[in-house]
């Protein structure tokens, strides 16, 4: 549930002027390498992996993890991503990752020049897996590892010996959230390899295509059914019928099959597209949904689909300051700012609308009305540009979020593999309880996550550099996957 909508005074003055939005959007501290800051955020990526590495891993003081994922059940589940600082697989957010990844690569990804290649290849790891994960008809796989028996230790990926459970939905038990945002991930995905490997591409698609009909099919949270495993961690709180509808909206945009957008059309209301259209991100679809679909009723291809256009552009008004529609808190420094935990995660994924939907306003001449006012497309590349800012140094501590990207980062992210010394230079193995001294421990930790994006600061702009502060210290790889998009645009128009 988002937080009742209130504006800073100190930040936001009331008059929607050309000098209030100046003062906010424009001005910048420091001169920002967008493109060192891109190439960080993708390799972060290489932090996270699990499975066998591969020759190119760059990210050297990993080493290989959970090579026997899968089979306690009889399936192959090595690979994937460590969704955060723990050693656990979680199918839905991992989803999401590689679904905006996807989108990343998609829309900006003609502006990522060498990087290109890597953030390819961060897709491609994500989806790797997820075709392992629903390689059975009938049936995804959705975490391995025990959250409670991994979270009461700490301890290298590297050394794990916690319990490696294999969790599944299928027709009896079903998972239509995350079922649909697995087959988000893989029909975005398709796209990104059509030209680029058509089989692989089309393998993506065909297994999109089941993967959908199941969700569809047979329908119902995920969290119902795997409760204690998934829950508090990743529970559906929010429903999974915007899931559906993502999934349909992303098979559409893939495989340009007329029955996906009529299955939009049918099911927006009974599937609730309008609902939460300030919400966007491993669990909420909404505002994604309604931003995604619009680029076609933008470029005049479908105008039997006007609401969502309209659900955007209500988007769009509610993150502006000095409007009367604006329902997120901004901190006085400026930052959006959602409650709950991790909140770089509505920074990254939030902005990352604002620059795509600016994108498909100019190539349609368009603005967004926002009452008596107007917001165009250079407005909302600022606003998006000034959260990018402020992650990369432009906040009151002057401090960058990103770990590696300038000259103050921070040094005690909640992340164990970060915090334990490397098996290259400690290959003795380190139990559960005897990574404790680590996580207490004041020093620095000694692996840097280069790229890394925390969860930030509070309300107040104040951020704790201590492991134990898990809220504001831990990165997670659905924090980084929009930002790669971001940083890819401003790289290119700085």
């Amino acid at each position: 549930m988002a937080p009742k909508a209130v504006s800073s005074p100190a930040a936001f003055p009331v008059a929607f002027t050309a000098f209030t939005l100046f003062l906010l959007f424009s001005a910048s501290v420091n001169a920002h390498d967008y493109s060192d800051a891109l190439q960080k955020c993708i390799l972060f990526f290489e932090g996270q992996r699990s499975g066998e590495l591969p020759p190119d891993q760059r990210v050297n003081w990993r080493s290989h993890s959970a090579l026997h994922d899968g089979a306690s059940a009889g399936v192959d589940l090595r690979g994937g991503y460590y969704d955060a600082g723990d050693n656990i697989k979680f199918g839905f957010p991992m989803a999401f990752t590689t679904t905006m990844l996807a989108w990343s690569v998609i829309d900006f990804g003609r502006l990522m020049g060498a990087e290109l290649g890597n953030a390819i290849r961060a897709v491609k790891w994500g989806t790797d897996y997820l075709l392992k994960a629903t390689a059975t008809d009938g049936v995804v796989y959705v975490q391995v590892g025990d959250a409670i028996s991994d979270h009461n230790c700490w301890e290298r990926p590297e050394d794990m010996d916690t319990l490696r459970t294999v969790y599944k939905i299928d027709r009896n038990h079903p998972g239509s959230d995350v079922a649909g945002e697995t087959a988000a991930a893989l029909a975005a995905a398709s796209i990104v390899f059509r030209s680029r490997d058509p089989v692989y591409s089309r393998i993506l698609l065909n297994r999109a295509v089941k993967v959908f009909r199941f969700a569809d099919t047979y329908r119902g949270a995920y969290s119902d059914y795997l409760n204690s495993a998934v829950c508090p961690f990743y529970c559906d709180n929010n429903g999974y019928q915007d899931e559906l509808l993502w999934a349909a909206a992303w098979l559409h945009k893939a495989s340009k099959i007329r029955q996906y957008r009529e299955y939009i059309v049918r099911n927006e209301v009974i599937l609730r597209a309008g609902d939460t259209i300030n919400e966007f991100g491993w669990d909420n679809k909404h505002a994604g949904i309604n931003v995604l679909i619009s680029k076609a009723m933008l470029m005049g291809k479908s105008p039997n689909l006007k609401s969502f256009q309209n659900n955007a552009d209500a988007f769009i008004c509610s993150l502006l300051p000095g409007t009367a529609h604006l329902q997120v808190q901004y901190s006085p420094g400026g930052l959006i700012f959602k409650a709950g935990g991790s909140n770089m995660q509505h920074v990254t994924s939030l902005s990352f609308l604002l620059l795509a939907y600016s994108n498909y306003l100019s190539h349609a001449n368009r603005v967004v009305p926002c009452g008596d006012k107007t917001a165009s497309p250079a407005l909302l590349k600022s606003l998006a540009r000034r959260q990018v800012n402020y992650i990369l140094g432009d906040n009151p501590m002057r401090m960058s979020y990103m770990v590696g990207y300038g000259p103050c980062y921070p040094q005690r992210i909640h992340h164990r593999g970060s915090s334990l010394p490397s098996v290259r230079v400690h290959p003795a193995h380190i139990g559960c309880k005897a990574g404790s001294r680590y996580f207490f421990s004041p020093d620095p930790n000694p692996n840097v996550l280069v790229g890394a994006v925390v969860g930030g600061p509070n309300t107040t702009d104040a951020f704790p550099d201590s492991r134990p502060f898990f809220q504001e210290t831990e990165p997670t790889t659905y924090i980084n996957a929009p930002l790669v998009g971001l940083l890819g645009y401003f790289a290119a128009h700085s």
